[in-house]
């Protein structure tokens, strides 16, 4: 193997090295666009309230979080009260 032949399967290295790079920074930039991570946030929501695979909502949850709010919002209203 000659220097030349050396030098060109470095530079090659280099390139493919180089185009590697460039197609993990554009993922970074994508995985880190703030509508990208709003679009994935929306999706993880989603998904905790309606099945993916049927599509119908997941009863359980959603009560569960209805009870939470209720929950909060009476002791909000009932520490305001306990303040005056």
């Amino acid at each position: 193997m000659g220097k030349d032949d050396q030098l060109s399967a470095l530079e090659n290295e280099i390139e493919e090295t180089r185009e590697r790079l460039a197609t993990t920074i554009d993922q970074l930039l994508y995985r880190s666009h703030p509508k990208t991570i709003v679009g994935r946030e929306v999706a993880g929501i989603k998904a905790h309230f309606v099945d993916r695979a049927t599509g119908q909502p997941r009863t359980d949850n959603i009560l569960k979080a209805a009870g939470i709010t209720v929950g909060v919002i009476a002791f909000l209203v009932v520490a305001r009260k306990v303040v005056k």
